[in-house]
C-alpha cells in the first residue's frame, strides 16, 4: 500500500534530455508541465502525500526521480546512475530521502557499480534486476547485499531490447504481467500471467499501479483492453512529452 510518493518539476532543459526516440521530435515543455501536473493529481486523488520538488535546470532528465533512487519499507538506496549527464542527480535526491528514511536505512551504490531505478521491478518482497546499459553487475549485486539484509531478495534479468527494464515487462499485481515478446520468454517470468503487448503498443506496457488502480498511457487501445479485462479500475493520462524523451510513468515519481 503506497501511501506517500516524490516527484520533481520538469525543468525547461528537458527538450534536451537523454532519448532514443526521435519520432515526434522533441517535449513542449508547457505541455510537460501540464501532463506532470495531471500525474501528480492523480497520485494525490489515489490518496498518497506527495512531496513536490523543483526543477533542475542543470539536469535535464531530473523530473524521472525513479532513477536516482530506490525505495521501500526498510531502507532506501541512492543509486549511480550511468549517463554522466544523469550521476548528479543522486546527490539531489538525497536530502528529501532523508526525510523519510533514518541514515543506517540509506545505502549507496558505488562505483564501478551503476545502477537506476528504472531497472529495478518489485514483486511482493523480491526485486528483479534488469542488467542493461544503465545498470551493471557490479550495481546489482551491491543491491543485492544491501537489500538482503532487511530480508528481500533480488535476482537478474537481461535487458536486451532498449532502456530500462520496466519499458518492457511490469507488474500489476495480483500475478500479472505485462511484458514484450521477447521478455515473455525471461525463466524467472514463466511463473506469472503473462500478457504480451504489441510492438506498436510497447509504451503502454510502463503502465503504474497505484494500490489498486492502474495509470495507463493515452492512445493504446489493446493495452487498455487487457488491463480493464484483468478488472483493475484505470486511470488514463497522455504522457507524450514524455515518451519523446525516453520517460514514462514509473519513472516520474518515487512511491513507498
Amino acid at each position: 500500500m503506497f501511501t506517500k510518493a516524490i516527484t520533481r518539476q520538469p525543468a525547461k532543459t528537458m527538450i534536451d534530455g537523454i532519448t532514443t526516440y526521435t519520432a515526434e521530435g522533441k517535449p513542449i515543455y508547457e505541455k510537460a508541465i501540464a501532463e506532470h501536473n495531471t500525474y501528480v493529481s492523480i497520485l494525490k486523488e489515489l490518496g498518497l502525500a506527495v512531496t513536490e520538488l523543483p526543477a533542475l535546470d542543470q539536469y535535464p532528465d531530473s523530473c524521472f526521480v525513479e532513477d536516482p533512487a530506490v525505495v521501500m519499507e526498510k531502507c532506501a538506496i541512492i543509486t549511480n546512475p550511468a549517463r554522466p549527464s544523469r550521476n548528479g542527480e543522486k546527490n539531489e535526491i538525497l536530502p528529501t530521502i532523508k526525510q523519510f528514511y533514518a541514515d543506517d536505512q540509506i545505502f549507496k551504490i558505488k562505483a564501478p557499480g551503476t545502477l537506476e531505478g528504472g531497472d529495478v521491478m518489485r514483486v511482493g518482497n523480491h526485486f528483479y534486476v534488469g542488467l542493461s546499459d544503465r545498470t551493471n553487475a557490479q550495481g546489482a549485486a551491491q543491491f543485492n547485499e544491501i537489500v538482503t539484509k532487511f530480508s528481500y531478495t533480488s535476482s537478474t534479468v537481461p535487458v536486451t531490447e532498449g532502456l530500462h527494464l520496466k519499458d518492457f515487462a511490469i507488474y500489476l499485481e495480483d500475478g500479472n504481467m505485462l511484458v514484450t515478446a521477447k521478455m515473455n520468454q525471461i525463466e524467472a517470468f514463466q511463473q506469472y500471467n503473462r500478457f504480451v503487448i504489441p510492438p506498436e503498443e510497447v509504451y503502454a506496457i510502463n503502465s503504474l499501479n497505484i494500490n489498486g488502480v492502474v495509470i495507463v498511457p493515452k492512445g493504446y487501445p489493446t493495452t487498455l483492453k487487457i488491463i480493464t479485462d484483468l478488472g483493475y479500475p484505470v486511470k488514463l493520462m497522455d504522457c507524450s512529452e514524455f515518451r519523446k524523451i525516453d520517460g514514462s510513468l514509473t519513472c516520474l515519481s518515487l512511491r513507498f
